[in-house]
């Protein structure tokens, strides 16, 4: 939006109001919606052309029937409707005037993930961008968090650092806020993290073109922007924009190759063979090249993970022996030497449980499901719910497993939990999953349990 105010616009009566205050805090936009309507006069069919939502959904919106979720989305209706941006959590909106309280004016609405290092434009002085908080109403929690990061995402770090000298103490400082970043990951959608990723990514591309640094720092620097891009890339991944993951894939294995990282290097191949194969192509050779690039005295962890990521590809183009000996290779860099020296953080997640999901996920495409269910249904038993995005999409390989074992009603129940789980995520991937299975339910729609969750599906 330019930065006028926009002519639908909340007025201030009705902005001022407790109950519109108390929605906004919360993110209820469809209360908002109604609260709007009620005491502002606006119809729901103008809030539905300027917020760019159909007519039917705000008035389900309003009804108590979902939620908005995404920054992005937040962040539209937010201009759309003239809520200044301290009422949601965010950083102030570019159509505020210069009068408008800003975050500089309430402390408490400054993101440590804006704290800037002094003298160094870029780097950040503190690494802490805060913890996540695994416990209480998963939906609630998911919603918060996701409008939350959006202050940073307005307060990226700023552009600059032309011929400043910046050594080990500023690239360490950057690669502690990935570490930290990324785990956002872990409770939110790639279409609520993308932004702030790529934001990141952004600014270390600005340090490397700007600043000054030795060689072995500049090596560093490239080694994060592979990181970064990774990250970013697959956040745009996540959210279904799959162009600009490849390009961020690709750009990862350039800066991994220029720094001579071939750990990242392989990496970057391994994303790329994952994308491959999720958007119908083979990735078996991308995926065979990265086990090839990194070298054979990488981290265990690493190579238990491009081990994985080439499984998956055989797996999807149906070849089982060479999905079992890839598996085979993942296990034996993990378990095969205990006195393996650590692995970087961005492979730290994949341990003998992140295994054992994958061998479920590789025999379920391979409609093996003796072998898949026993599998996923012994890693996913204390699979914390926090993680909703990834354990909604374990449970529908899951329900395909049990589906084909002949178990219809049991893999109903399954795939239930699964939409369930994955309400308010910030992922295409659940969604697509869920959809997929259910045309897989509807021959057998007989079934009572089929016939409730294909009905509901259809509402």
């Amino acid at each position: 939006m330019s930065g006028d105010v926009s002519p639908t616009a909340l007025p201030v009566h009705v902005l001022g109001r407790a109950d519109v205050q108390a929605a906004l805090k919360r993110h209820d936009f469809g209360q908002v919606f109604k609260l709007a309507r009620q005491w502002g006069g606006i119809s729901f069919l103008k809030i539905a052309d300027a917020c760019d939502i159909k007519p039917e959904r705000v008035g389900k919106l309003a009804r108590g029937d979902g939620a908005i979720t995404t920054y992005e989305k937040i962040a539209y209706i937010a201009d759309a409707l003239g809520i200044p941006g301290h009422m949601i959590g965010m950083a102030p909106r570019p159509w505020e005037q210069a009068s408008t309280p800003t975050s500089a004016s309430r402390p408490e609405l400054i993101s440590p993930l804006a704290t800037a290092a002094p003298g160094i434009a870029g780097v950040p002085e503190s690494d802490d961008v805060g913890t996540v908080d695994l416990e209480g109403d998963e939906v609630q929690r998911r919603r918060f968090l996701a409008a939350s990061i959006g202050i940073a995402t307005g307060a990226a770090m700023t552009p600059g650092a032309v011929g400043r000298r910046i050594g080990q103490r500023q690239v360490q400082h950057l690669q502690r806020r990935t570490t930290r970043l990324r785990s956002l990951d872990d409770v939110l959608g790639g279409a609520d993290t993308r932004h702030i990723y790529r934001a990141e990514l952004d600014s270390t591309m600005n340090l490397l073109r700007n600043a000054s640094y030795t060689e072995t720092t500049g090596r560093q620097l490239l080694s994060l922007v592979a990181e970064q891009a990774q990250q970013a890339g697959w956040a745009a991944f996540d959210a279904g924009r799959q162009t600009e993951a490849s390009a961020l894939y690709e750009k990862a294995f350039q800066a991994a190759t220029e720094a001579q990282d071939a750990a990242l290097a392989g990496n970057s191949l391994a994303f790329l063979a994952y994308q491959q194969v999720s958007t119908g192509t083979s990735g078996v050779a991308t995926a065979a090249a990265s086990c090839e690039t990194a070298s054979t005295d990488a981290p265990a962890t690493v190579r238990a993970l491009l081990f994985e990521r080439r499984a998956w590809a055989h797996a999807k183009a149906g070849q089982a022996q060479e999905t079992e000996q890839a598996l085979g290779q993942a296990e034996e860099a993990l378990t095969g030497n205990s006195s393996d020296r650590p692995g970087p953080d961005w492979s730290s997640w994949v341990d003998t449980r992140e295994l054992q999901i994958m061998k479920g996920r590789c025999w379920t495409e391979l409609h093996r499901p003796l072998r898949a269910v026993p599998a996923l249904e012994s890693a996913l038993a204390d699979f914390a719910d926090a993680h909703a995005r990834d354990k909604s999409l374990y449970l529908t390989w899951l329900a395909h497993a049990y589906l084909d074992a002949g178990e219809i009603e049991q893999s109903a129940a399954v795939i239930t939990r699964a939409m369930d789980l994955s309400t308010g995520i910030g992922s295409v991937r659940p969604q697509q999953r869920a959809n997929e299975f259910l045309l897989r339910l509807q021959p057998h729609r007989t079934i009572a349990p089929v016939a409730e969750l294909l009905d509901r599906a259809a509402m």
